[in-house]
């Protein structure tokens, strides 16, 4: 068995589970910060997954903590912290252990598209529609730096996983590295894309590479060495608001999300689209690979969260918990954590996963 945590965002006096082959209602109360409370009785979900073999989700424990809108989301890599950035401008760290809230406090009075760890920094860094990079100490919320970054609203904020740096995309269409070593002072521009960038994301298995995800409908693949694209994927109709990269077996595939309100998986040797992932009924917001399960998530301003066989690309399940736009998600790797951020709060649940034998 597999330990699974989903953390969500909510509104309301209950939580409704839709699985492939039963229905659950938990019903509880919403307190001012958070809620924490074991379910009486587990509920649920039975999915299919494969055509000869069932998995079963086990519902075991949930915490919820009410704010408003949550636009990113991030996990601590060890410390039992959830990282939420928020339309009103403020940062909060939750402690999903001990249902406490660490920290919270202010950046600025416009919202908060994105806010990161970077642990071994023990930073936490933000980007807001004010233009402005802004970097915190977060044992001590200390302000470390601010700069004016970009000419328009910061979409996202990602530190690379070994050197001394940081991309930022902007609805400048431009992203930008910053090198905290030399001041934080632009290492390289990266230009091409001709609307607002919404998401980067390195590649995992060359760090040099990244890609991002455009409302100009196009996905492009960049080099760390290079301000122009080496690679433009083109599939969908509308604005890609969301990237992400997995492993399936030995090959490196991309998933994207779309305004066109579907998923495409592409094969990133070839560059080429291997799959549609349709079903939702509204813009796609967030988009990920399970870290340990073969399951592709995917969020939705329809208010569902959807589950994908990551082999077949069949849908499992639709989770609608009457929350709101869901607006982010995020994972953990050691725990098997995902987060999700929507209008409201933040939820967790934490889900046993195991197989449920043969189907019938």
């Amino acid at each position: 068995m597999v330990s699974l945590s989903i953390f969500l965002n909510c509104e309301g006096s209950q939580v409704y589970i839709y699985g492939a082959a039963s229905l659950s209602s938990l019903s509880f109360h919403l307190s001012s910060r958070f809620l924490f409370k074991p379910l009486p009785s587990l509920a649920h979900i039975n999915c299919e997954r494969k055509k000869e073999m069932a998995l079963k989700f086990t519902i075991e424990q949930e915490f919820s903590q009410l704010s408003e809108r949550v636009k990113s989301l991030d996990l601590h890599p060890t410390r039992p912290w959830i990282l939420t950035s928020l339309y009103s401008g403020t940062v909060c760290i939750w402690n999903y252990q001990t249902q406490a809230m660490e920290k919270s406090f202010k950046v600025t009075e416009s919202p908060v598209r994105s806010a990161k760890f970077i642990a071994r920094k023990k930073w936490i860094v933000t980007g807001s529609d004010d233009r402005f990079i802004r970097v915190y100490n977060y044992e001590t919320t200390e302000l470390v730096k601010e700069f004016e970054a970009h000419s328009d609203y910061i979409r996202g904020v990602l530190g690379h996983p070994t050197l001394p740096c940081v991309l930022s995309s902007s609805d400048d269409m431009l992203i930008k590295m910053w090198n905290w070593e030399k001041e934080w002072e632009c290492a390289q521009t990266f230009e091409g894309h001709s609307h607002y960038v919404m998401q980067v994301m390195f590649n995992p298995k060359d760090s040099n590479i990244f890609a991002s995800a455009s409302l100009d409908t196009t996905v492009k693949i960049w080099n760390l060495n290079s301000p122009t694209p080496v690679a433009t994927l083109n599939g969908h109709s509308k604005s890609v608001n969301c990237i992400d990269f997995f492993m399936g077996g030995d090959k490196l595939y991309l998933l994207t999300g779309s305004d066109d309100f579907t998923a495409k998986v592409w094969d990133y040797e070839t560059k080429s689209c291997v799959h549609t992932l349709e079903g939702h009924t509204h813009n796609i917001t967030s988009c990920c690979l399970h870290p340990r399960l073969p399951i592709i998530i995917t969020t939705s301003e329809d208010n569902t969260i959807r589950l994908w066989d990551a082999t077949t690309y069949r849908l499992e399940n639709t989770l609608d918990y009457g929350l709101q736009r869901v607006w982010a998600v995020g994972c953990k790797q050691e725990s098997c954590q995902v987060a999700f951020g929507c209008d409201n709060g933040t939820t967790i649940l934490k889900v046993a996963v195991a197989d449920a034998g043969p189907t019938q």
